[in-house]
């Protein structure tokens, strides 16, 4: 079923539909978005994008980054985040790699082809050792991040009282 999943970049048609997948997926432990705030102007949002992958002009807190959608057919499925490198707050409790699924195509192994191919990704940008984190209580990115061949390291209180559990994968 995952076989013609693939990632790429957001493109101008894509507000209503990444919108609409912003707003089912995202939660108070999770933005799906990064960055985005609704009502924002959409080619604004693809600018930050487009510098954040270049390193430039980046807010506050923010590292170069590669943000892509994953598509499934003709629907945006998911989006991954992958960190070039990583800040203090990065290396703690965001590791290298953010990866979401639209409620609705969960448990249907697009997380696992995400997570393969954003190593990838991660990769090229000269991350051999990536970092992922995920919270204690959510079981099945464990499984995801476990099933890509990360190692468990610790786990950790954030800042806001979530459990962290904290992998890497070589």
């Amino acid at each position: 079923m995952t076989g013609d999943l693939r990632l790429r970049w957001l493109r101008e048609g894509d507000e209503a539909s990444f919108v609409a997948a912003h707003r089912a997926a995202s939660s108070p432990h999770f933005v799906f978005g990064l960055g985005y705030v609704d009502g924002m102007v959409w080619g604004e949002y693809l600018a930050e994008l487009a510098d954040e992958q270049r390193g430039i002009r980046l807010r506050p807190g923010r590292v170069p980054a590669t943000f892509l959608v994953a598509e499934h057919g003709r629907q945006i499925v998911g989006r991954l985040s992958v960190r070039h490198r990583l800040n203090d707050f990065l290396e703690r409790e965001g590791g290298h790699i953010g990866y979401g699924v639209v409620p609705e195509f969960r448990r249907r192994g697009f997380a696992t082809s995400m997570l393969r191919q954003a190593l990838v990704i991660a990769r090229s940008h000269g991350v051999d050792r990536s970092l992922l984190v995920c919270d204690v209580d959510n079981a099945a990115s464990a499984r995801v991040i476990e099933r890509c061949g990360g190692v468990l390291e610790n786990s950790i209180v954030d800042d806001a009282g979530v459990v962290l559990r904290r992998y890497w994968i070589e």
